[in-house]
């Protein structure tokens, strides 16, 4: 007959098994990764090396196109405004005509950048530079990159809201009553979860449907796909970037 104390040494192992388990699922990744090592730290090599060559291109897009203003806009000068004005479209329609303009650059920049990873990773052939381990691709198939992002969105729709009604913005978790309190701190962390996964998922998804049709048929049946990747992409990146300015004018709704 077992004793008490050895029911508790059971015990014991079964829980460190559990907790060795989860430690084992926080370790799962996918795809191979190129790391940095600084001090105790793991970087993804890949993802900073992948996002500086797209923020390069923007920068440099960007100053091509507001070197030399003009009162007639042509060329860059023409691609740019045009860009400007759908975003400003983009961040109106969702906050309101007297909210968007401060919210204008951040909402910009988060379509523009997502845009231009998802766009890296479909038609920039990275597979053709070898690194040491792993493998160049869209910053955006890295889970840390979405979910960055997506808190990033988080922290700017708290400041909104803190902004123009101070510590009364956290009355909103008790209207219409307080029986909805949990559900609407829930709400808090859905919402970068949903941002974060929707993209990461899509990107992902797409990068590993084009993988496997290249190898299976590698000249023809890929091409269709990668078209088709590049428009889903420019959709993720709307996607984000709308539910973005969506949740920061929902923060600033009804304050005056």
């Amino acid at each position: 007959m077992c004793t008490c104390s050895s029911y508790r040494d059971l015990d014991l192992l079964n829980n460190l098994d559990f907790f060795n388990s989860v430690l084992n699922m926080s370790a799962v990744e996918v795809g191979q990764h190129f790391y940095w090592t600084i001090g105790a730290f793991k970087l993804h090599g890949q993802v900073f090396i992948v996002s500086w060559v797209v923020i390069s291109i923007l920068l440099l897009i960007s100053f091509s196109g507001t070197k030399n203003l003009q009162r007639v806009p042509k060329g860059w000068q023409n691609f740019l405004e045009f860009i400007l004005e759908f975003l400003q479209d983009i961040a109106k329609s969702q906050m309101g005509e007297h909210e968007y303009r401060p919210w204008v650059p951040y909402v910009s920049t988060l379509f523009l950048f997502i845009l231009g990873c998802n766009w890296a990773g479909a038609l920039i052939p990275w597979k053709l530079i070898v690194l040491p381990s792993g493998e160049l691709s869209a910053p955006t198939n890295d889970i840390n990159t979405t979910v960055a992002l997506a808190l990033l969105t988080s922290l700017a729709y708290f400041y909104a809201g803190l902004s123009k009604k101070g510590l009364g913005y956290f009355a909103r978790y008790i209207e219409p009553t307080p029986i909805l309190l949990p559900i609407n701190i829930l709400e808090d962390f859905t919402k970068p979860l949903s941002l974060s996964f929707r993209l990461f998922g899509n990107i992902l998804a797409d990068e590993l449907v084009v993988s496997v049709l290249a190898l299976l048929v590698p000249l023809i049946i890929p091409l269709p796909v990668m078209v088709l990747g590049v428009f889903a992409s420019s959709i993720q990146a709307l996607i984000f970037s709308t539910l973005s300015a969506a949740y920061i004018g929902e923060a600033m709704e009804g304050h005056e």
